[in-house]
């Protein structure tokens, strides 16, 4: 059952930046975290932020600590990521997705997830 509906994604310059966004309904409001993860080509997995439901306690992926910023509008139910200083690496299907907790979320033993926005970091 998808829930979740993500945009932003785009062609962008390395060193540019992007905001995705992700629509929540309010069936996946309840769980413990909410984030994003990406998928390259050839790659694993990676969950790359994700912000608790309880306190908006926020966790990166290393690699993004610094330059990627979650945060979420509980008035719209919309969580945001903003991205600055991309870089080829970067480019991947964004995904938003829900946990029951957080460990769970980091885990990845997601509750519910949209069906991804293409992020491409090229000059």
């Amino acid at each position: 059952q998808v829930q979740l509906v993500e945009s932003g994604g785009g062609l962008v310059q390395p060193g540019g930046s992007l905001r995705l966004s992700c629509a929540a309904s309010a069936l996946t409001l309840n769980y413990g975290a909410i984030g994003w993860y990406r998928r390259a080509p050839g790659k694993e997995r990676e969950g790359v932020s994700c912000i608790s439901s309880r306190d908006g306690s926020t966790y990166y992926l290393d690699s993004v600590k610094g330059r990627f910023t979650i945060s979420r509008d509980n008035a719209t139910n919309t969580v945001y990521l903003q991205m600055n200083s991309l870089k080829p690496e970067d480019t991947a299907v964004y995904y938003c997705a829900t946990g029951r907790t957080v460990v769970a979320w980091e885990l990845g033993d997601f509750a519910s997830w949209g069906r991804g926005t293409q992020v491409t970091v090229s000059s």
